[in-house]
C-alpha cells in the first residue's frame, strides 16, 4: 500500500518557489586562511544549498558519536522513561510512525540520511527534504510561538547570532522519535537548533533537547552535513511506502 504525500508535494513546490532566490555560494577560501561565510544579496550568512547528512545516524542517535553532551554518548532518560524505549525498540517497525508515512519530527528530519535543500529571505528560510516532500518553515520576523496547537515538526522561530542561525522549537505533539531505535521523547520536548556553516561544503547541525517529563537534563547532538554540488545535485522524488500494512 503506498501513501502519496500529493499535498505535501505541491506545498514544498510551493514554499520553494515563492523563497527562491539566486544563490551566493561561498567562494574557496585560500589555504592557511580562515573560513568566512559568504552572504546573500540581502545580508544573511549564506546557508543555502543542498546538505547531506552522514549514513547512519538516523538509525540510532546514541551509536556514531553524534551526542556531545553528556560525554558518555547516553541519552539521559528519567528512570521511567527507559522502559517505554526499550519497549519501543521492541516494536520498532509497528511502533515507529515514520513506518507508516508519518513526519518524522525533528530533530530526526535532519539527520534521517536523506538530502535536504536550504532556500532563505529576510523574513524566514524554509528547509525542503527528499524524504516524502516534508517541508519546515522557519520564521526570522521575530513573531511568538502559536499559543495552543501542536505539530509534527515543531512550531520553529528563529534568529542569527553571528553567523549561526540558532532556531527556537516548541509546540511538538508525543508521536515521533528521535530514530529507529525507539528513543523518544514526551510532549514537552523543547529543541533549540544551531546551523554554522564551518567550511564551503559543510554544515555544522547542532541541536540541544530539553524534556522535563523523559529526560534527566538536557542533551546535546552534532552532526556535520556536507553540501551536494555539481549539475546532478537536486533533491528527487520521494514516495512513502507503508512498511506495516504491506509496502514493499
Amino acid at each position: 500500500m503506498k501513501n502519496r504525500f500529493l499535498g505535501l508535494s505541491v506545498a514544498a513546490g510551493t514554499a520553494a518557489a515563492v523563497l527562491w532566490i539566486a544563490q551566493l555560494p561561498a567562494s574557496g577560501q585560500a589555504k592557511g586562511v580562515a573560513f568566512s561565510v559568504g552572504k546573500t544579496w540581502f545580508n544573511q550568512p549564506d546557508l543555502m544549498g543542498i546538505w547531506q547528512p552522514p549514513p547512519k545516524a538516523g538509525d540510532n542517535i546514541e551509536k556514531g558519536g553524534f551526542i556531545k553532551d553528556p560525554s558518555n554518548g547516553k541519552i539521559p532518560y528519567l528512570p521511567a522513561a527507559v522502559a517505554k524505549r526499550n519497549e519501543n525498540g521492541k516494536n520498532a517497525k509497528a511502533l515507529d510512525l515514520v513506518n507508516k508515512c508519518y513526519m518524522p519530527g525533528v530533530p530526526r528530519l535532519m539527520y534521517m540520511g536523506y538530502p535536504f535543500q536550504i532556500f532563505e529571505n529576510e523574513k524566514y528560510i524554509a528547509i525542503v527534504s527528499e524524504y516524502a516532500h516534508v517541508y519546515r518553515m522557519i520564521y526570522l520576523d521575530g513573531s511568538p510561538h502559536i499559543d495552543g496547537l501542536d505539530f509534527w515538526l515543531g512550531d520553529s522561530r528563529g534568529h542569527w547570532e553571528g553567523d549561526s542561525l540558532v532556531v527556537d522549537i516548541t509546540n511538538f505533539n508525543d508521536q515521533t522519535w528521535f530514530d529507529k531505535a525507539g528513543n523518544y521523547h514526551s510532549d514537552q520536548l523543547h529543541v533549540t537548533e544551531k546551523y554554522t556553516r564551518t567550511s564551503p561544503t559543510t554544515l555544522l547541525y547542532e541541536a540541544t533537547m530539553h524534556d522535563p517529563k523523559t529526560f534527566s537534563k538536557d542533551w546535546k547532538i552534532s552532526i556535520p552535513m556536507t553540501q551536494k554540488t555539481g549539475p546532478t545535485a537536486r533533491i528527487l522524488e520521494y514516495e512513502c511506502q507503508d512498511l506495516v500494512y504491506g509496502g514493499k
